[in-house]
């Protein structure tokens, strides 16, 4: 059973491994939107957020609702965007650590404004 679950969460994040996805999640955390909405607002070919799209229909991430000739796409748990944000905390985090390591190894805290000649 351990195995399963391993598996299952190893898929879900290779699903979510592609930057143009995550930004599709981020903006269907905003509310539903049709392929257009998503190509407009991406400013990417709607041939690769369709592909995209696909991708995470096909791992249970987003759902497709007919409406009219249009499909609206939807997230399908609503934790995705708590996932999101605790993902933002975290990069934010490593960043924080980068810049403290990087001004220790500076030895001056990030405040030498002296320009040598």
């Amino acid at each position: 059973m351990d195995l399963e679950l391993q598996k299952f969460k190893a898929d879900f994040f290779k699903a979510l491994a592609h930057p143009l996805r995550i930004r599709i999640l981020e903006l269907l955390s905003e509310g539903d939107k049709n392929v257009n909405e998503l190509q407009t607002l991406i400013g990417a070919e709607g041939s690769s957020v369709s592909q995209q799209l696909s991708v995470l229909r096909a791992k249970n991430i987003v759902y497709g609702t007919k409406e009219g000739n249009r499909v609206l796409y939807s997230l399908r748990d609503p934790m995705i965007i708590d996932l999101l944000q605790i993902a933002r905390q975290i990069f934010n985090n490593h960043l924080i650590d980068a810049i403290t390591m990087l001004d220790k190894f500076n030895g001056d805290g990030g405040k030498d404004e002296e320009v040598q000649n």
